[in-house]
Formats: C-alpha cells, sequence, structure tokens
C-alpha cells in the first residue's frame, strides 16, 4: 500500500503539484487501540488546478487541495481512489462555465492515477 502512495507522491511531485501532507490512518488508529488495515492519504495541490476552479465558486475550496486515500483490503488488495471533480458541477450547481476547469483537473487526476497504478 505505502508504494502505491509513494508512486503517486512521485508522480505528484514531479507534475508541479505540493504535497500538504501523508495522513497515516492506520497508525493513528494503533495509538488508540483500535487495529485498521493499511490506510493512508495523501493531499496535495497545485494553484494553476485549483484557483480556476475557486473562481467558479470559493466554495470548492471544501473540496480542495486534493486527496488520494490508499487502502488494503481484507485479501491483502491494495487500492487507490480521489474524488471526482465532475461531483462538483451538482454540490456546487455550476454553470457551463466551469466545464473547462473540471475537465483538466479530472484529466490530471487520471492520468496520476494510471501511472501510480502501473505495476
Amino acid at each position: 500500500m505505502t508504494e502505491t502512495l509513494d508512486r503517486l507522491q512521485t508522480q505528484v511531485t514531479e507534475g508541479g503539484f505540493t504535497v500538504v501532507a501523508r495522513v497515516p490512518h492506520a497508525k493513528a488508529a494503533k495509538g488508540v487501540g483500535v487495529d485498521l488495515r493499511p490506510t493512508e492519504v495523501l493531499i496535495f495541490g497545485n494553484p494553476k488546478g485549483g484557483t480556476p476552479l475557486m473562481a467558479c465558486d470559493q466554495r470548492i475550496g471544501l473540496d480542495l487541495p486534493l486527496r488520494a486515500l490508499a487502502w488494503e483490503d481484507a485479501a491483502g488488495k491494495v487500492w487507490l481512489a480521489m474524488p471526482d471533480p465532475e461531483t462538483f458541477r451538482s454540490r456546487y450547481d455550476l454553470g457551463t462555465a466551469c466545464d473547462g476547469p473540471i475537465q483538466a483537473m479530472r484529466a490530471g487526476i487520471v492520468r496520476l492515477m494510471d501511472k501510480a497504478t502501473e505495476p
């Protein structure tokens, strides 16, 4: 699981994003006496992608910076997920003026996820 998130972090950094934090949920759970399979979040952003969306509706700042969750399921399979920027359309009732920034962010996420999950 850590390797997958490490690959994503490398892609993010090489792509000009700023890594804000890594949140080790499993480690935090252990600290309070709870067992949790490996689970970690990477928080990252780039004003070039996020600012145009926030110009559409500043409330999008609630969803930025971006975050990716990596986790290991009960069978030991590793998963990597990120929110889809398409959800911003309905969540913030955005008009078509925001289509370009949403599509650009979505394309960037797909590229990052594909590279991070390559075998």
